[in-house]
């Protein structure tokens, strides 16, 4: 099954996270099928950028999104 998800990266205490579709099986850094955006709550405010086309295309395939990215989702306005 597919899952949209946070991947981290960044340096330690610097946390930077990029919104990707990826295997569920898979390590959360590990291998990944497409990126569709990033997300840096660092900032102030939180900086959101996300591909709302290819979110929408993801989920109707069939890839579900973890609850957090659920609400990162619905703050750029891939979901109602």
């Amino acid at each position: 099954m597919l899952k949209i998800r946070l991947r981290r990266m960044g340096a330690k205490k610097q946390p930077f996270y990029r919104i990707v579709v990826a295997d569920s099986r898979a390590p959360r850094d590990g291998a990944f099928v497409e990126e569709i955006g990033y997300y840096n709550p660092v900032t102030e405010p939180a900086e959101l950028k996300v591909n709302n086309d290819r979110a929408k295309e993801w989920m109707k395939n069939g890839a579900q999104p973890t609850d957090t990215v659920r609400g990162l989702l619905k703050k750029s306005g891939a979901i109602d």
